[in-house]
């Protein structure tokens, strides 16, 4: 009765030990969720950057800064929140301009943007790796 009493309890042990140790050393879906964001937003405004080089139809241009804006919705991080709000209104600014046939101010938003995010990006991965 004793062996199975000890049996009993370093089973419910090893099961607990088991059942806390496991989401730490799981990869949290949140952090590959923000960085795939983070990623994402930068390679869209890198691409309206491009796009505004080529001369691009300012309808293209428009949708890819509307794609971004939807994209860093995701990229939350306490740290850079502000700086990420900051960033967002530039890509807003940035696509107004565009549509108001304004190219060079909407051309420096978008760079001041890119810029931005970037740095929000550097500053994530140097505290997530």
């Amino acid at each position: 009765m004793k062996h199975l009493k000890k049996t009993a309890i370093s089973f419910a042990m090893a099961a607990a030990m088991a059942l806390a140790s496991s989401p730490i050393f799981a990869e949290a879906k949140g952090e590959a969720a923000v960085t795939s964001a983070a990623e994402g937003t930068i390679a869209k405004i890198e691409e309206a950057v491009s796009l505004v080089e080529k001369g691009a139809d300012k309808k293209d241009i428009v949708k890819t800064i509307n794609d971004a804006r939807q994209l860093q919705k995701e990229f939350r991080y306490e740290i850079t929140e502000r700086q990420r709000q900051k960033a967002n209104d530039k890509l807003r600014i940035a696509r107004d301009s565009f549509e108001n046939g304004e190219l060079q101010p909407a051309e420096a938003k978008l760079r001041e943007a890119l810029a931005g995010y970037k740095e929000m990006k550097e500053i994530y991965d140097k505290n997530h790796k």
